[in-house]
């Protein structure tokens, strides 16, 4: 039996737990040895329920453990870049929390950083790793839909803007609201689905008409109504490709609209289509002058996305592959979410440096 990969995780919040528990069903794999969070009491908390042997007193002690040979982010968006680079050059592989950074400028970083290591780097977008938009990624790469020469993707929210006044809602935190939160989800399962095209351009639009006026609250976090809500809490935009195909995205906290609140896809393709909602799914086609489809769900024994997600980073790396969301997927959602909020600035289209 191979040697079991050792873990540190930065942050034990609410996403670090989930981090915790996906590694927690993997005991034959891996095993988390070293956690830190600056809320102490609940790092060590954390640690008598993991059974986790040692909790560092900052996030540098635990990237230079000997102990850890990789190391899962699980902070605000600030601090990824930092940390992630200072893993990479200290030899460690990393897995780290979307967005990959909170702007383009550190996402530079990371992608100098991971050029001159040999180690993994990952970017956890779960959403790659659900049922049913893999197998329509599996219809897609048998060529069923032909070419994608378009798609709309989003997450409508009505009642959902989390952690008020927290680093959520702190531009100077988080990078933005919804579009870097939850857009960045469907921006990257968007792309990935269409076979990696590479954006050229964005024209975009935020607003902010619930989060100033403290309305349309939501129920992850705990609120601080002494703090700050700057972000936008709806932002819309077209992204041209290189190869002619465009993807239109629409993402809300918070909206006076009948919505489901479930992220959606639609594929537009030459020779079929896929609609993602939810958990469930459609391939749609026409066959004999006759539009037909065929509906997908998740299996009821499903295993989840999170804990796939987290098998295929240690299996990356214990053989060195290449993750399936690489540094460069990371980098090209921040270089998109970038000419958003500049479009939305700006009011024109921005077109997007590739320079690394």
């Amino acid at each position: 039996m191979a040697e079991k990969i050792k873990v540190g995780i930065i942050g034990t919040g609410n996403i670090g737990n989930v981090h915790l528990q996906e590694f927690a069903k993997l005991p034959d794999e891996a095993v988390v040895t070293t956690i830190t969070d600056l809320k102490t009491d609940l790092a060590e908390s954390r640690a008598e329920t993991y059974n986790i042997a040692h909790v560092a007193s900052s996030a540098e002690e635990l990237i230079h453990s000997k102990d850890v040979d990789a190391v899962v982010i699980g902070v605000p968006n600030l601090f990824h870049a930092k940390y992630a680079v200072m893993a990479l050059e200290a030899g460690k592989h990393v897995l780290c929390e979307k967005p990959m950074a909170i702007n383009a400028l550190e996402a530079r970083d990371i992608m100098r950083a991971k050029q001159k290591s040999d180690k993994v780097f990952m970017v956890s977008h779960q959403q790659r790793w659900e049922a049913v938009p893999m197998q329509i990624l599996d219809q897609v790469g048998r060529g069923e839909l032909g070419h994608i020469y378009s798609a709309k993707a989003g997450w409508y929210r009505r009642k959902g803007i989390p952690g008020w006044g927290t680093w959520f809602t702190r531009m100077d935190q988080s990078g933005g609201g919804p579009l870097i939160d939850i857009g960045v989800h469907m921006l990257d399962l968007a792309l990935y689905m269409m076979g990696n095209p590479k954006p050229v351009s964005v024209f975009g639009t935020t607003y902010a008409e619930f989060g100033p006026k403290r309305k349309g609250i939501g129920t992850w976090g705990t609120p601080d109504w002494n703090g700050v809500y700057d972000v936008e809490d709806l932002a819309t935009a077209l992204i041209r490709m290189e190869d002619g195909s465009t993807l239109t995205l629409e993402v809300s906290w918070a909206v006076n609209m009948d919505t489901d609140n479930e992220p959606f896809i639609h594929l537009m393709g030459s020779e079929g289509g896929a609609s993602l909602r939810g958990n469930t799914g459609k391939l749609l086609t026409e066959k004999f002058n006759q539009p037909m489809e065929t509906s997908m769900t998740t299996p009821a024994n499903d295993e989840g996305c999170r804990v796939r997600l987290t098998r295929h980073f240690l299996d990356c790396v214990r053989t060195g592959k290449q993750p399936i969301s690489p540094a460069l997927s990371g980098f090209t959602n921040n270089l998109v979410l970038d000419a958003i909020y500049e479009s939305s600035r700006t009011g024109h289209e921005v077109i997007i440096n590739w320079d690394v």
